[in-house]
């Protein structure tokens, strides 16, 4: 009971900030009532197919482009990216990020949204697959931070993400997944940076390192009986 009763807290909270963000993104009194938006995302967001891209996470990256904001050139339009960079997820397949992208183009000029700023939040959301925004993309470099933060994490919080993204990978056998995930972690040590806002190359980049450095020693280790 405790539990559904924070879920329902969550989800109140998450709503009041979808309509903020919404109401910011589109004219004065354009569209309609913001809340079944809300509704649709917030169940896309709680499927059960997912243990880390869930509404903690969500949250996690909304908080976070709340701590970036200054940086954005439009706050507004990343929270919408926000909200809709995860919305479809399926571990088993590929295209997650384009589908997400086509949902958002689908919605948001539906709940009053300008085609500009609609494209802006696909283009947002479809960034998410490299998370290399370009020097001048200042939008794109605070959903990218935002995004990865959750790298910077204090140890058990780090160890409970890697933990729950093995767990929406479930499917796949051990040593693949150890294959793909080390490949992945080097991928990203192999940039030059991992943030790109003034706030977390300060504030999250070294930490983020350390993380994913001892991640892919760990992952490095033997895991069959000794010789």
């Amino acid at each position: 009971m405790a539990h559904h009763a924070r879920l329902d807290a969550d989800a109140d909270a998450l709503r009041t900030r979808w309509t903020r963000a919404l109401e910011g993104a589109r004219s004065p009194a354009a569209g309609p009532d913001p809340a079944p938006y809300a509704d649709n995302l917030l169940a896309r967001w709680q499927e059960p197919q997912r243990h880390y891209h869930t509404l903690a996470h969500l949250t996690a990256v909304l908080d976070h482009v709340d701590v970036l904001e200054k940086y954005a050139a439009d706050p507004d339009v990343v929270r919408l990216a926000a909200w809709f960079h995860d919305a479809v997820y399926f571990p088993d397949r590929s295209e997650n990020e384009e589908r997400s992208a086509r949902l958002a183009e689908r919605a948001l000029p539906e709940a009053g949204v300008s085609d500009a700023k609609t494209a802006e939040v696909a283009r947002l959301v479809r960034l998410t697959v490299t998370h290399d925004p370009s020097a001048g993309d200042r939008d794109g470099q605070v959903l990218c931070d935002a995004d990865l933060a959750i790298l910077a994490a204090p140890p058990s919080a780090y160890a409970a993400y890697t933990a729950a993204v093995r767990e929406e990978y479930h499917f796949v056998p051990s040593d693949a997944f150890r294959e793909g995930r080390a490949a992945i972690l080097r991928q990203l040590l192999g940039l030059p940076r991992l943030f790109r806002t003034p706030y977390g190359q300060e504030q999250w980049e070294a930490t983020a390192r350390y993380n994913l450095a001892s991640e892919l020693e760990m992952l490095s280790l033997p895991t069959g009986p000794a010789a």
